[in-house]
């Protein structure tokens, strides 16, 4: 299974199982919350029935002092007592709602209180009609009112009684919950724990296994980048083992062919020679000129071949590649110049010295700069030179953005007389190439149609 399905599975369970425990937290927390609110009513339950107790004591204290002093204002606190045992009441029945037993004990208390309350006005009526003097009726009635007190005093100590037992029920009931809350929030948090460490142990043992497999990958990457390097070296040994060689047996052609075209072309220029000195018609005198004209370029056409073609002998010195191309740019100012062509150099600042013929590569390089003049627009030529070392070897690269070419005439560039060219007799390449292959060295072309042309020329540096 795939490392994120891995995970993923992980999450989902995790979750699922997060999701039912959370549920029984939320349930848990929801009991404990309705365990915890009817401790705390039957608290509020004992405290509201002792007010009630004692708001009828409060009153009974108050009539009494009435009584004794005949002073009115020692029933201020009897005075609107109804309204609040009232609301105490309505208060203790919601509080009891649930609860019957307690209902019923709580409306007992409340029909006590309410005689009660009767009673004491009676009384007060009785007494303050008598000349606020006490009656045997008015003694029967407090005696009565007494004894209703002590029955209202009994009844509320029994609701007292059964909501405490009601609350020691519940304390335990929600000490339970507390307990089962406990136990489902440690379960949530091993849950928690066990994804934590299931997605750190599924994650690692992929990450190693991914770690390994990169490593592999990098030790086959960099086997196969040395095998590409090496047959990228190998092809372009081929490749320049395959130029050396077209170039060699080049030059085999040309010798023969001048060896054979050049025993006849003397018999044939010995004969026109000898038929000018017999007597001649005018006509005759211009054939015989044109034959020995001819025979004259056929012959130089020859030479040239083999000059392009054949080993040169050099003199070799250590020079400054620099150098060498600044001074082939200075005898190719003229046409710079008249090509409006811009020339950007980018040399390298640790000198390629070279050890060359100075003269003959110099003709080398002119020639690729008066191609590459030549084929760029006018005033909108951008001739590029530029040197940089690479090992033990100096690469001199000539970039310029004319017309450029295509495969069909770049597979031909550098044999004898081909040339794109209206004027030229296509060796000016072959005797570059030739040049550079003397030194040692070799040439390399790039170019694309539209998008300009770059020789690469690479030469052994001096050691």
């Amino acid at each position: 299974m795939p490392l994120r399905k891995k995970i993923r599975s992980g999450y989902i369970i995790t979750f699922v199982l997060l999701m039912i425990t959370y549920f029984f937290i939320f349930m848990a927390t929801r009991n404990l919350q309705r365990e915890y609110d009817r401790v705390t009513n039957g608290y509020k339950a004992e405290n509201k029935m002792a007010e009630l107790k004692n708001l009828i004591l409060e009153a009974e204290t108050a009539v009494r002092g009435f009584y004794i002093t005949k002073d009115e204002s020692y029933l201020n606190p009897h005075r609107g007592i109804e309204i609040r045992i009232q609301k105490i009441y309505n208060e203790l029945r919601n509080l009891e709602a649930k609860n019957l037993l307690q209902l019923a004990l709580l409306d007992s208390v409340k029909q006590l209180i309410d005689q009660h309350l009767s009673l004491m006005k009676m009384n007060i009526n009785r007494f303050e009609t008598a000349g606020k003097q006490s009656t045997p009726e008015i003694d029967a009635n407090r005696r009565n009112g007494q004894v209703i007190l002590e029955t209202i005093g009994l009844y509320s100590q029994h609701f007292i009684d059964e909501e405490e037992k009601l609350i020691i029920e519940r304390n335990s009931q929600l000490s339970d919950s507390f307990s089962t809350t406990t136990v489902i929030t440690v379960i949530s948090v091993l849950t928690s724990i066990f994804a934590i460490f299931y997605s750190l142990y599924t994650y690692n043992k992929e990450s190693q296994a991914r770690d390994e497999s990169t490593t592999k990958n990098i030790v086959y990457q960099k086997e196969l980048e040395r095998h590409i390097e090496e047959l990228q070296r190998m092809d372009a040994e081929v490749r320049e083992l395959k130029s050396l060689e077209k170039f060699t047996a080049t030059g085999r052609i040309a010798r023969t062919i001048a060896h054979e075209v050049r025993n006849p072309l003397t018999n044939i220029t010995l004969a026109a020679e000898q038929l000018q000195e017999l007597k001649q018609t005018p006509d005759s005198s211009m054939l015989l000129e044109m034959i020995n004209r001819n025979s004259i370029r056929i012959n130089q056409l020859v030479s040239d071949l083999l000059n392009a073609t054949k080993a040169i002998e050099l003199n070799l010195q250590k020079v400054d590649i620099n150098q060498i191309l600044d001074d082939a740019l200075l005898l190719a100012s003229d046409r710079i110049d008249l090509g409006g062509v811009r020339v950007e150099k980018q040399y390298a600042k640790d000198i390629c010295a070279v050890k060359v013929d100075e003269k003959i590569i110099k003709v080398a390089f002119l020639n690729i700069i008066v191609n590459a003049i030549e084929a760029m627009e006018k005033d909108r030529g951008i001739l590029k030179l530029r040197t940089r070392k690479e090992g033990d070897k100096c690469l001199i690269q000539i970039e310029d953005n004319g017309s450029g070419m295509d495969n069909e005439t770049l597979q031909r560039l550098f044999e004898p007389y081909f040339t794109s060219k209206s004027r030229g007799n296509g060796l000016g390449l072959t005797n570059c190439q030739n040049i550079i292959l003397s030194h040692r060295g070799k040439i390399e072309v790039k170019s694309k149609p539209g998008k300009g042309s770059i020789f690469t020329v690479t030469l052994r540096m001096e050691e």
